[in-house]
């Protein structure tokens, strides 16, 4: 498994051995990206000094992408093979943007990574609009303080390979940090004047989880373009609103307003809340804003 990339040579994990490897000449421009499991020849020692190839990379089981914009037609994939997405929000210093939020959502869906919604600061302010925002759409949620214990974060990041993306200066690296006290990642403060996140992790790095499992940390992102997404593929992921949309007419879009979108009767029949399809309403608009 590919753990980190620098500059051109990947730290693979070959059994338990890292091991440095560049990329053979006959994959061309396929990526390899962190996560991705590949087939690596030549000095697999991981002496200091050797360096190993990677001829092939095995297909994979999710890739979590992003766009630099909604008008970058040129897909950035981030992290292969995660099965969770832990989507960290500060409640405040910065402030949390639902927008953020939502739009991570929308990748991890179409992706087919499982969310989890990590709220961290909850010593500044209160969880709960957030909490309310997100519980129609069954997205797990986890609230943690500086002095929180870790425990129900630690549960559900067990034996799962769990990437963790936000915002600048949400405390990610803070968070790996607890998770794994030998990590030392980098941690950085919030500047004062612009309310942003200063970016503290440079590139994705894949840590084993001492009771089981990975997390893979990566740079905090100011922006999440989404023009690689399908909004065919998001409604997929909620089989109760997927199961009410076969009765939508073809090329229906499902936001509010769509003409004879089969969301509407169904809520005013009773057979799904209101709250869930403005809350699956709100995140799908979130494809079309910036």
């Amino acid at each position: 498994m590919i753990t980190s990339i620098t500059r051109g040579r990947y730290q693979v994990l070959v059994g338990d051995r890292p091991v440095i490897a560049v990329k053979a000449r006959q994959l061309g421009r396929k990526a390899a990206i962190v996560g991705d499991r590949v087939r690596v020849v030549g000095d697999t020692s991981g002496a200091e000094g050797t360096l190993a190839r990677i001829v092939d990379v095995e297909a994979r089981r999710s890739v979590l992408r992003r766009t630099a914009d909604d008008d970058d037609p040129y897909e950035r994939p981030i992290v292969a093979n995660a099965d969770q997405l832990v989507i960290v929000t500060a409640l405040a210093d910065p402030p949390p943007r639902t927008g953020m939020i939502d739009r991570i959502l929308v990748a991890g869906y179409d992706a087919g990574v499982a969310p989890l919604l990590c709220l961290t600061k909850a010593d500044l302010a209160s969880p709960d609009d957030l909490v309310a925002a997100y519980a129609p759409l069954d997205v797990p949620i986890v609230v943690l303080d500086p002095d929180a214990e870790l425990a129900p974060l630690q549960d559900a990041l067990q034996d799962r390979v769990s990437v963790l993306v936000g915002h600048s200066g949400v405390g990610k690296s803070t968070l790996v940090n607890r998770l794994i006290p030998d990590a030392d990642r980098a941690t950085g403060g919030v500047n004062e004047v612009t309310g942003r996140g200063r970016h503290t992790s440079t590139s994705a790095i894949a840590l084993p989880l001492p009771g089981g499992g990975w997390v893979i940390d990566t740079p905090g992102v100011r922006s999440f373009g989404l023009s690689h997404v399908d909004p065919a593929t998001i409604i997929a992921a909620f089989g109760d609103l997927a199961e009410i949309a076969r009765d939508c007419p073809r090329g229906c879009d499902h936001r509010t307003g769509a003409p004879d979108c089969a969301l509407d009767p169904a809520v005013a029949a009773g057979r799904v809340s209101a709250e869930r399809v403005a809350s699956f309403r709100r995140m799908i608009s979130a494809e079309r804003e910036p």
